[in-house]
């Protein structure tokens, strides 16, 4: 489903469908009657997309524990994975598979907590299990409007913006000052997820004992780039 979006917002394809869906098309990746009719990936299927002036080419690879092996192949070969979490589940077993699978082949992930519109969904809760169940450096890069059946859009702490998505499949992007109710605790993150980044990078960590309140957007996504490619932090994002 997360690639089936990718492939839709980048504009390679022009419609949506569910990889169990009632029109019986199923997901683009998944190209094998099997997949369509289990509603799984099996094998690894790969494309590209282009986004702005940035070329990416995408692996969408099995979650299934069964095929494994499908994972590993992949990852050999990757520049960055985008590690897949379920916002009430949390870190699974096959997660944690898969992270050390990663961690044998040095690949920089960033973490995307999905279904975020699902009752019981808990982004903080997830972002510590990173921490607790994989050990990784997790800083939250973003935070979400609402939760559950509420969840509206999401604050973005590096531009400090928030973002809506309209239309039937979200593809408006609406961008707006944050919500004032939600102001004081954005400011109260946006300071955390710096601290968090200053730990592991030596160059935002002397801009940010000199003076923490000069620290720019650019400055940040750098520093963000570095520590996350030298395997230092991850990355943790959310959405549905």
């Amino acid at each position: 489903t997360l690639s089936e979006r990718i492939l839709f917002y980048t504009g390679k394809i022009h419609e949506i469908h569910e990889v169990r869906g009632k029109d019986g098309v199923g997901a683009v990746m998944d190209s094998m009657d099997l997949e369509r009719e289990k509603g799984i990936t099996i094998q690894s299927a790969a494309t590209y997309a282009m986004w702005g002036d940035h070329n990416i080419n995408l692996i969408d690879t099995p979650g299934h524990v069964d095929f494994t092996i499908e994972v590993e192949r992949a990852l050999r070969v990757l520049d960055g994975a985008i590690l897949v979490l379920c916002s009430v589940s949390g870190v699974q077993s096959q997660s944690i598979t898969v992270d050390r699978q990663m961690k044998r082949y040095k690949v920089p992930r960033i973490a995307f907590i999905n279904k975020m519109d699902r009752s019981g969904a808990n982004y903080d809760r997830v972002a510590a299990q990173l921490k607790e169940k994989l050990g990784h450096h997790a800083v939250k890069l973003q935070y979400p409007i609402g939760a559950e059946d509420r969840f509206q859009g999401l604050i973005d702490l590096l531009s400090m913006k928030a973002f809506y998505f309209d239309g039937e499949n979200g593809e408006h992007i609406r961008e707006e000052a944050i919500p004032a109710d939600m102001l004081d605790e954005a400011k109260l993150r946006r300071d955390e997820m710096i601290e968090g980044i200053a730990n592991v990078d030596d160059e935002l960590g002397e801009a940010f004992l000199m003076d923490p309140g000069a620290i720019s957007e650019e400055q940040l996504r750098a520093a963000v780039r570095r520590a996350t490619i030298a395997l230092k932090m991850t990355p943790v994002m959310c959405g549905s």
